[in-house]
């Protein structure tokens, strides 16, 4: 679809997104300019990720003392060295993964669980993994006071991913790997996307999008970015069949 048929879509989501969105009217304005300067401004153009994330209050995942900055064009600190990313790496990284309403999603990384919610609103279920356990916890609570119930938090080393509701549909990690996880490409249906930041940490690292097709492995780079590191089985450089 061309980008001028696109526009008037977007606007209307835009409208939609300001109704439903949650927060007071100056934290619905500040969403409302975020989507319109960072994200259209920036080429996004799924009306499906742009309603998302008019919707979801990025505020509510962000330290109380960083609120006034929620929807700046950057990431900010959540505590534990772990960050909520840049909307709109979010956004980006929401639109590679082609959702459509009945997908089951994995994410490895969960952070905040801003970008699980934003996942929520588009796909049918999503399974989100985190390894600290205050950041796991604080999540699910936040994802639980907003009403995220397709949104599923674990408590683990999600380089493993989650095994026992795989295959999924899309995979989406938040965190850098220097490589592929195995068990993850292991998880991924025929068919399915895996949006993934590669390369060492504190560097430049390569955010790349991932096809399994007929149980071959497609890859293409999507742009650079900078992760915080994944750990647990990650840095022992372990695989898992």
């Amino acid at each position: 679809m061309k980008r001028k048929h696109l526009i008037p879509r977007i606007l209307a989501v835009l409208e939609i997104g300001c109704v439903l969105a949650l927060g007071n009217n100056s934290e619905v304005k500040a969403r409302e300019e975020m989507v319109r300067s960072q994200l259209v401004a920036g080429g996004i153009s799924n009306p499906d990720v742009l309603q998302a994330m008019s919707e979801v209050p990025r505020h509510e995942f962000v330290p109380l003392a960083l609120r006034s900055n929620a929807y700046a064009d950057g990431p900010l600190p959540i505590g534990h060295g772990q960050t909520i990313s840049q909307p709109f790496v979010v956004a980006r990284m929401t639109e590679a993964l082609e959702l459509s309403k009945g997908d089951t999603v994995l994410e490895v990384g969960t952070g905040s669980g801003y970008q699980a919610a934003v996942l929520g609103k588009i796909a049918r279920e999503v399974y989100t993994i985190e390894i600290v356990p205050e950041l796991a916890e604080s999540a699910k609570s936040t994802l639980g006071r907003l009403g995220a119930e397709n949104v599923h938090v674990r408590l683990g080393d999600g380089y493993l991913g989650w095994p026992e509701k795989a295959p999924f549909d899309a995979i989406i990690v938040t965190c850098a790997p220097e490589q592929v996880p195995e068990p993850l490409l292991a998880q991924l249906k025929d068919g399915g996307r895996l949006v993934i930041p590669i390369g060492k940490a504190g560097g430049i690292q390569e955010l790349i999008l991932l096809r399994k097709k007929n149980g071959q492995i497609h890859r293409e780079k999507m742009l650079d970015v900078r992760f915080v590191p994944m750990t647990g089985s990650a840095i022992n450089g372990l695989t898992h069949d």
